[in-house]
C-alpha cells in the first residue's frame, strides 16, 4: 500500500472510530460503578472498530490552571517543561523530574491499525521526541524555583529511587545506578547497569518504575505487557505484566508478582510497609470494562492478565489458560474503567487538611477507549488500617476544558518534604503544587 493510500486509509479507520464512539457503544454505568473493593463488571461489550474518544492535547491557556477541591489551593512549581511525567523528591526536598516519552518501536502496532493508534498518541500530545533527562527544581529561597539539568543521554527514563549514595534510575531497557551525594545538582559520572529490562521493538508499555526497600538492598521494577491482551503472543511477554524484585548489588531477579497488566505507579504504605501498585487493565470490551486498579502486590501473586480480569472473569480473546485462571487474585481497588491511573502515592502529614493525610493520592491520565472520557483528574483514597476505606475524592480537576479538550493529563504524583502534593502533567508541561489553605483557589505562575 502506498504512503498516500495508508494516510487516506487510516483517516477513514478514525473516522468510523470516532463515530463509532459518537454514535454507537458507550457507557451504561456510571463511572463510579467501577470504583472501590467490589466494582460492577458487565458483559463485555466488543465492536468491529474499538470505541475512540480521545482527549486533543491544547495545553493551559496563560494564567490557567487546575481546579482544586474546596480548602485546597494549586500553583505552578515549574512551568515550561518537556512531557514531564514522574517525579522523585529527594531528602533535601529538591524534586526529580523525569522529561520523558516513548522511545521508537518501530513493531509497537503494526499496518493500519498502528497508524490510527499513533494518530491517536499524535492527538493526545504523546508523540513528541524524549528531552531523556531528569530535571531537578530547587527552591530558591525567594518565591522562586532553580532549575538544573540532572541528568541527561538517558533511553526513555522514568522510574527514579533514591537509596543511601545511590541513585537508581529505571530506563525503558535497562535499570541503571548512579552516585549520589546530598545536594549535587548534577551528575556526570557514567551509570552503572543493575540488569536488563525488556525492550525491543514492540516495547508496547514502555514505561519501567522503580522503588527501594527501605534497607535499599532490594528493588522492585514495574514492567508493563507488551500488548493490550497477548494478540503479540505469549512469548513477547516474557518477563513482562509483572513487578520485579532486583538485587541492588548484584541484578539477580525474579518475578515478585505477574499477571499485572501495565503497573506503573508504586508506593509503600506507611502502616502495613506492604507493597502497593497501580495497575491499567486491558481495552476494547467496551466503556465500562475492565476497571483499572490499585492493590497490594503479594509474592508469587498472580493478577490474571491475559486471561481473566478482576479475578476469575475470562477473557476470550486471551489464550485459553483455565490453571492460571483459578490461580488469579483479585485486586484491592478499582479505580474505574480506562481512567490510566499512573500515579500512586500516600499522603503524609504537612500542608494538605488532616482528611487528606491518611490514604493514597492517584493521578488519573485520562481514557482514550471510554465514551464518554473518565480519568483526567487527580483523586484521594481515604485509608484506615492499611486498607482502603471509603470513596475515592476528587483533589484536581479542570483538566479537560468545556470543548472536551485536554488542558493538562496528569501523571506522576509525590509528596515534598513539606507534605504538599506535587503531580507532573505531560500535557500542560507544568509541575503542579497542592496545599492547604483558608479557602480554594489556583495560581499559575513561576
Amino acid at each position: 500500500m502506498r504512503p498516500r493510500t495508508l494516510v487516506i486509509a487510516g483517516a477513514t479507520i478514525l473516522a468510523v472510530a470516532g463515530a463509532v464512539s459518537a454514535c454507537g457503544e458507550r457507557a451504561t454505568l456510571p463511572l463510579q460503578a467501577g470504583v472501590g473493593p467490589s466494582p460492577a463488571l458487565p458483559p463485555p461489550h466488543s465492536t468491529l472498530v474499538p470505541t475512540v474518544k480521545i482527549a486533543t492535547a491544547r495545553g493551559w491557556a496563560a494564567g490557567a490552571a487546575p481546579v482544586p477541591a474546596p480548602g485546597l489551593r494549586v500553583s505552578a512549581l515549574a512551568q515550561g517543561l518537556d512531557h514531564p511525567r514522574w517525579l522523585a523528591v529527594l531528602p533535601n526536598n529538591d524534586i526529580l523530574v523525569a522529561e520523558t516519552n516513548a522511545p521508537k518501536r518501530p513493531d509497537d502496532g503494526k499496518g493500519i491499525r498502528g497508524l490510527v493508534q499513533r494518530t491517536l498518541f499524535s492527538k493526545a500530545g504523546a508523540s513528541t521526541p524524549s528531552a531523556n533527562r531528569i530535571t531537578l527544581l530547587r527552591d530558591d529561597g525567594h518565591g522562586g524555583v532553580e532549575r538544573h539539568v540532572f541528568l541527561k543521554g538517558l533511553n526513555s527514563p522514568f522510574g527514579m529511587a533514591l537509596a543511601g549514595d545511590n541513585l537508581y534510575v529505571a530506563d525503558t531497557d535497562a535499570l541503571l545506578r548512579f552516585p549520589y551525594g546530598l545536594g549535587q545538582t548534577e551528575i556526570t559520572a557514567p551509570g552503572t547497569k543493575i540488569c536488563d529490562l525488556p525492550g525491543g521493538p514492540i516495547n508496547h508499555h514502555w514505561t519501567k518504575n522503580v522503588v527501594a526497600s527501605a534497607d535499599g538492598w532490594t528493588l522492585y521494577v514495574s514492567v508493563g505487557s507488551n500488548s493490550n491482551v497477548a494478540e503479540n503472543g505469549l512469548s513477547a511477554e516474557e518477563g513482562r505484566a509483572a513487578v520485579w524484585q532486583v538485587d541492588a548489588a548484584t541484578g539477580a531477579h525474579r518475578v515478585f508478582a505477574g499477571g499485572l497488566r501495565n503497573p506503573v505507579g508504586m508506593a509503600w504504605q506507611p502502616q502495613t510497609d506492604a507493597l502497593w501498585v497501580a495497575v491499567n487493565e486491558r481495552d476494547e470490551i467496551g466503556s465500562d470494562l475492565v476497571p483499572d486498579y490499585m492493590t497490594a502486590v503479594r509474592d508469587g501473586a498472580f493478577y490474571g492478565w491475559p486471561f481473566s480480569y478482576y479475578g476469575q472473569h475470562v477473557d476470550e480473546r486471551a489464550p485459553a489458560h483455565p490453571e492460571m485462571v483459578a490461580r488469579a487474585a483479585v485486586p484491592d481497588y478499582a479505580l474505574g474503567a480506562h481512567t490510566a491511573s499512573l500515579g500512586l502515592a500516600f499522603s503524609e502529614a504537612g500542608s494538605l487538611p488532616a482528611a487528606l493525610t491518611q490514604g493514597a493520592f492517584v493521578g488519573q491520565h485520562g481514557s482514550w477507549n471510554r465514551n464518554p472520557p473518565s480519568g483526567y483528574r487527580v483523586i484521594f483514597v481515604p485509608f484506615a488500617e492499611g486498607r482502603p476505606a471509603g470513596e475515592p475524592m476528587e483533589i484536581l480537576t479542570g483538566f479537560l476544558n468545556a470543548s472536551g479538550e485536554a488542558q493538562g493529563r496528569p501523571v506522576g504524583v509525590a509528596m515534598d518534604r513539606n507534605g504538599a502534593l506535587l503531580v507532573a502533567d505531560d500535557v500542560g508541561n507544568t509541575v503542579w503544587r497542592v496545599t492547604g489553605g483558608a479557602g480554594s483557589g489556583n495560581e499559575a505562575r513561576r
